[in-house]
């Protein structure tokens, strides 16, 4: 690779069905993503500690150790976008993914199309390229310090700090953090948020949003972000 061309994002991809495993691989290839691969989830975790990955590509269900324990190993030391695949869309698959840090979900058989556009999304998320041929960038933040009571956001320098202690936040929790604090005291919706944070330009799911929400609150405190009910959220001024 000469050196005036751009890096191929690397996505881990664990699956255990052999079909799907290629099927996804040899698509995503095609993309322009350099892939790796794992049938289990103990390999994967190994890979993950191995190698440098910008996505995770996760089942739920898998052998030795699941994708929703793989999810939880993973967040430990990392904050990569995780993208969970379930094959029943299960409700119970769903949240389990999510609260154990995943960013989002899809369910089996997922479309190629369907796939790379959250791919693309979640990498937009975390600041990455998304691969050869596109002009994708992450939206301009305000500058300056924004300080709410013991919480301190720098949107310039993508900090976050509670009582002077930075906070390490996924990408998908600090661009809604940045979403409530460009917006203090207004309540937001669902909808408006799975627009503006995950770029669903479709409805999606906005359990995505009640259970990240859930994981920022653990982090920022509970009573920092108010649900109001029949409408959305609002963070306190």
């Amino acid at each position: 690779m000469s050196e005036s061309e751009p890096t191929p994002v690397a996505i881990l991809l664990v699956e255990d069905d052999e079909v799907i495993r290629k099927s996804v691989a040899m698509a995503l290839e095609r993309y322009g993503y350099r892939m790796t691969v794992a049938a289990d989830g103990l390999t994967g975790l190994e890979l993950f500690r191995e190698g440098r990955h910008d996505l995770l590509l996760l089942d739920v269900m898998l052998p030795a150790l699941d994708g929703i324990g793989l999810c939880r190993r993973i967040r430990e030391t990392s904050t990569a976008p995780i993208l969970m695949m379930s094959a029943r869309g299960d409700a119970l698959d769903v949240v389990s993914g999510l609260e154990a840090g995943a960013d989002d979900y899809v369910v089996k058989p997922v479309d190629t199309a369907v796939l790379v556009a959250r791919i693309r999304s979640l990498l937009r998320r975390a600041s990455v390229p998304t691969g050869p041929g596109t002009s994708d960038a992450p939206p301009a933040e305000p500058a300056g310090l924004l300080v709410f009571g013991d919480l301190s956001i720098d949107p310039a320098a993508l900090e976050v700090r509670r009582d002077g202690e930075r906070l390490a936040l996924a990408p998908t929790e600090l661009r809604l953090l940045l979403e409530f604090s460009a917006h203090p005291g207004i309540v937001l919706d669902r909808q408006s948020l799975l627009r503006n944070v995950w770029d669903y330009g479709w409805d999606g799911d906005t359990r995505v949003v009640d259970l990240c929400v859930q994981r920022l609150r653990k982090k920022i405190g509970a009573d920092r972000i108010e649900t109001v009910r029949g409408f959305g959220y609002k963070l306190r001024r």
